[in-house]
């Protein structure tokens, strides 16, 4: 698959997202039923599909704005695009930038190809098996190839959440984990910190949807991370049941990640 191809798409759905939220009305429209949010997902969403489908029509699309394919069907499916056009609502709403365009080719249960792309910021994440890369600005020769970054004995943990909505399992964790200091990020960036060596963890423990981490989740195996299921330490996989509903997980460098 043409990684060039796929940051277009997601950086052309990003374009549309960024006419929405550029425009005067934003903050009068937020609770009207054709809300700027709703305008920009689908908007996201339309130009998407189109665009992966004319990359190769014979990969199905499942995005979260067009999510009703039965199970019977998707079962079926051994590779398929799984697609956020816009993750990171709240941080849309708030207008504080941290929000993504989610772009994954997952097969076999695997997200194998992934594109992050947050426009206000103009950064783009994106992994495959060639590697995982950090792209400032629009030139994918600029792009910059990111390693996970494993925590050393003494050293501080760095874990990516938000203490303030720390519920009791979380708090459990960061308690046997040790000294530590919370970074924050919205959206799917969090994954990203961990690929970039930012932060060396991401307790994610608390609901997400599979087209919330699968293009990150991409990223993360490609800079040699893993994301486990949090109760089982199994590696977390998709379209594997008819719920899309994530397990609790946990980022965090791989095992021969150096």
């Amino acid at each position: 698959m043409d990684m060039q191809a796929v940051v277009d798409v997601a950086r052309t759905a990003g374009s549309k997202i960024l006419k929405v939220y550029a425009r005067d009305d934003f903050g009068t429209r937020l609770k009207s039923d054709d809300s700027p949010l709703t305008e920009a997902d689908l908007a996201a969403h339309h130009e998407i599909v189109e665009g992966l489908t004319q990359l190769d029509s014979s990969i199905p699309v499942l995005s979260e704005e067009a999510a009703a394919i039965s199970w019977e069907e998707r079962r079926q499916w051994a590779r398929y695009w799984l697609v956020d056009p816009l993750d990171g609502t709240k941080e849309f709403i708030k207008r504080n930038g941290e929000f993504t365009v989610n772009i994954a080719l997952v097969e076999n249960h695997q997200a194998v190809l992934g594109v992050v792309y947050a426009p206000v910021l103009n950064v783009t994440y994106y992994g495959d098996d060639m590697g995982a890369f950090k792209l400032e600005g629009s030139a994918i020769e600029d792009a910059v190839a990111i390693k996970v970054k494993p925590h050393q004995p003494g050293e501080i943990w760095k874990v990516v959440g938000s203490r303030s909505h720390a519920g009791d399992s979380l708090v459990s964790f960061l308690e046997a984990l040790g000294k530590h200091e919370m970074v924050s990020m919205g959206s799917s960036l969090k994954l990203c910190l961990v690929a970039e060596g930012t932060a060396h963890i991401y307790p994610r423990l608390g609901p997400t949807s599979e087209w919330d981490t699968a293009a990150a989740h991409a990223v993360v195996t490609a800079a040699g991370g893993e994301i486990v299921i949090a109760d089982s330490d199994e590696p977390l996989q998709y379209n594997t049941k008819e719920s899309l509903l994530n397990p609790f997980f946990i980022v965090r460098p791989g095992s021969l990640a150096a």
